[in-house]
């Protein structure tokens, strides 16, 4: 396995072209290199392992073959030659584990030390290639996972050091599971390992996880810590319980910047604004993360007076600063302030560009955001995602598939992930072609994104509402978790397909695994109903939902009036709008004018299209079932009289219209 060297005497060096030099094997372990002798390379009749032509063994034996031979110039003594190529083999490697590495060096690197039974020098590998890995890379998960799972010699300082580096770069899962399996293996973990577990529980909300590590902070004598403290007092910040965080920041013996920013969080996100502006004014030292957090603190509950006031006072101001204003404004409906500040801003980073968009797309303003979309520079996954989302929550689904098959052919920092097929898929139920479906696993399966849950969830939507309730079907069924997502997208399927025996049964089945319906879930059994005409089970579905704390928007309430009017109840759909809490939009007085038409009511019909008209600004086909209304009931003249005042407006029928699919 070694390389194939020749060593020779001086005065014998083999000549150029020689086919065979006189000793051309690797040397047995008995043999020594001695003053007088010389190192040289193998011609290409010696045969060389896979392993011996990496670019990294090259590099080595030209710098070993030189060091051999001007050693040899120097000394007497006898050198075993094994002992020698260890030595120099050894040297060369701790100086490549010293520079930043590629996942391809590190494999070149890796192969040599498990060719020489270097397995020592495998931990000082893994923890030089998360400290390289300045982002997050699939490849530098994979490879560091699969080196740690096989380690002959594992320790203590490799495992926290991709603890640390899963923790630092948002897989929290990943970093609690290794934090572990480091405990099975009997390694007492180190404080930033404690740390990063602690930060990971509470990012992903895992209590019991949290509290196991609080459990043995006192057994690893970790408890007075300030770095190990801060992460139990920002672990419970997170997960809500601001009792056990102020319990722990009140007895530390000594507190960091750090220390005081995470229980200002916590007093933030429990929404208690005075404790926070008390425990601010307080702090001995603020750095910009906690006038940062205070701002976005008044931001969040919509005091951006407050805000303006604290952001004024600021000594400096980061990206970060700026941003949290731009958020504010947009959460709170203000996007010509957001521009504002966006425009005022002295730099601006993606984040910056995002937050701007998104405030557009809640406005409804799609153009603004797509010409903000195109005058960005350096457009990553995030700022792809944002434009997708906007298209698809703005009804234009054809341009969000565009723009996902754009992302497709940009670069590697661009590539999909699960947010996004969740928008595009939501864009393609809103097209209802089923040839989207195989296309998007096929996408998902090439990239190598893992199907979970919430991306089944989406396909059922997609297939429900495409019209292949059956595949819809067989995806929920192979759900390892149904949750109130799945049921009320499985429900809304079969409502919408006519199933309704199918959406009752799978509505006592959500009941009776005691998960709480939703508006969505009403919708779709409601839904249901309708298409069968089961007035009674409507109305007994529609008055149940204020026993789960539920509120009938005026979707639920036009569903109401569409079942009862096809029903011939046209009173009683008429007093169902009159009872409405909320001003009933053009949606449901439509579904009583339609009723009217189905069963010729003049007078409900006016009252109707009246209402109609007064909601909608194009009156074209409204008009045109009044005017089939008053025609049915031999009412000529008004019929004539309402299509010539619809003439004389210049509204325009919009044309009848079918989709086919071309060959």
């Amino acid at each position: 396995m070694f390389p194939s060297f020749c060593i020779a005497k001086a005065s014998r060096r083999p000549r150029a072209g020689n086919t065979r030099h006189q000793l051309c094997s690797s040397p047995p372990p008995k043999w020594c290199i001695r003053k007088g002798w010389s190192l040289a390379r193998c011609s290409s009749t010696c045969e060389v392992t896979p392993q011996e032509s990496s670019v990294n063994l090259k590099v080595f034996e030209s710098y070993f073959v030189e060091k051999v031979n001007s050693y040899l110039l120097k000394t007497a003594e006898a050198i075993p030659f094994f002992e020698l190529y260890f030595f120099m083999l050894v040297s060369q490697l701790n100086t490549w584990l010293k520079n930043c590495l590629t996942v391809n060096q590190a494999k070149q690197i890796h192969a040599q030390i498990l060719v020489n039974n270097l397995c020592s020098l495998e931990p000082r590998l893994v923890c030089q290639l998360v400290f390289s890995a300045f982002n997050f890379s699939p490849a530098v998960f994979q490879y560091v996972q699969g080196i740690l799972w096989h380690l002959q010699k594992p320790d203590s300082f490799s495992w926290s050091c991709t603890i640390r580096y899963f923790s630092q770069h948002g897989q929290f899962k990943e970093a609690f599971i290794l934090y572990a399996q480091m405990q099975r293996w009997g390694l007492c973990p180190s404080t930033f390992s404690i740390s990063s577990a602690l930060r990971a529980c509470g990012r992903i909300g895992y209590k019991i996880g949290g509290i196991s590590i609080h459990a043995q902070v006192n057994k690893y004598e970790s408890c007075h810590n300030v770095y190990v403290q801060t992460a139990l007092l920002d672990f419970y910040a997170k997960i809500g319980t601001v009792e056990n965080a102020q319990r722990i920041f009140d007895e530390m013996d000594e507190r960091n910047v750090v220390t005081w920013n995470s229980m200002l969080d916590g007093y933030l996100k429990y929404g208690d604004l005075a404790l926070a502006r008390q425990l601010f004014n307080e702090m001995p030292v603020k750095d910009i993360v906690s006038w940062n957090s205070m701002i976005s603190g008044y931001a969040r509950s919509r005091d951006m007076h407050r805000a303006c006031s604290l952001f004024q006072q600021m000594p400096d101001k980061n990206l970060a600063s700026w941003n949290a204003m731009i958020s504010g404004f947009v959460d709170n409906g203000k996007i010509d302030l957001a521009q504002c500040y966006f425009d005022t801003m002295p730099q601006r980073n993606n984040i910056s560009w995002i937050t701007m968009i998104s405030g557009y797309s809640k406005c409804g303003d799609v153009d603004s955001a797509r010409n903000l979309f195109s005058l960005m520079q350096e457009k990553d996954q995030l700022a792809f995602n944002s434009m997708i989302t906007c298209y698809a929550q703005n009804s234009r689904p054809k341009e969000a598939i565009q723009l996902f098959d754009e992302m497709l052919k940009a670069n590697f920092n661009a590539q999909p992930d699960k947010m996004t097929f969740a928008s595009v898929i939501s864009s393609c139920s809103q097209l209802g072609d089923l040839r989207f479906g195989p296309w998007i696993e096929s996408c998902v399966s090439r990239l190598g994104i893992e199907m979970d849950d919430h991306l089944v969830t989406a396909l059922i939507d997609f297939y429900a509402k495409s019209g292949s309730v059956d595949k819809a079907y067989v995806l929920f069924h192979g759900l390892y978790k149904k949750d109130l997502v799945a049921y009320s997208a499985m429900i809304l399927g079969f409502g919408l397909n006519g199933k309704v025996s199918a959406a009752s049964e799978l509505f006592e089945e959500m009941l009776g695994a005691q998960i709480c319906p939703n508006s969505v879930t009403f919708t779709g059994i409601l839904t249901a109903y309708n298409h069968a005409g089961l007035v009674e089970e409507g109305y007994q579905c529609f008055n149940s939902m204020k026993k789960y704390g539920l509120m009938p928007s005026t979707d639920h309430y036009g569903i109401m009036v569409d079942l009862l009017g096809r029903a011939g109840r046209l009173e009683e759909a008429y007093d169902l709008i009159a009872s409405m809490p909320v001003k009933p939009h053009a949606g449901v007085w439509g579904a009583l004018l339609l009723a009217c038409r189905l069963h010729d009511n003049v007078k409900l019909g006016e009252v109707a299209a009246r209402h109609c008209f007064n909601l909608e600004h194009d009156k074209t086909g409204y008009s045109s079932i009044l005017a089939n209304i008053y025609a049915s009931n031999e009412r000529w003249d008004d019929a004539k009289s309402l299509r010539k005042s619809v003439k004389h407006e210049g509204s325009a029928k919009m044309p009848g219209c079918s989709w086919i699919e071309s060959g």
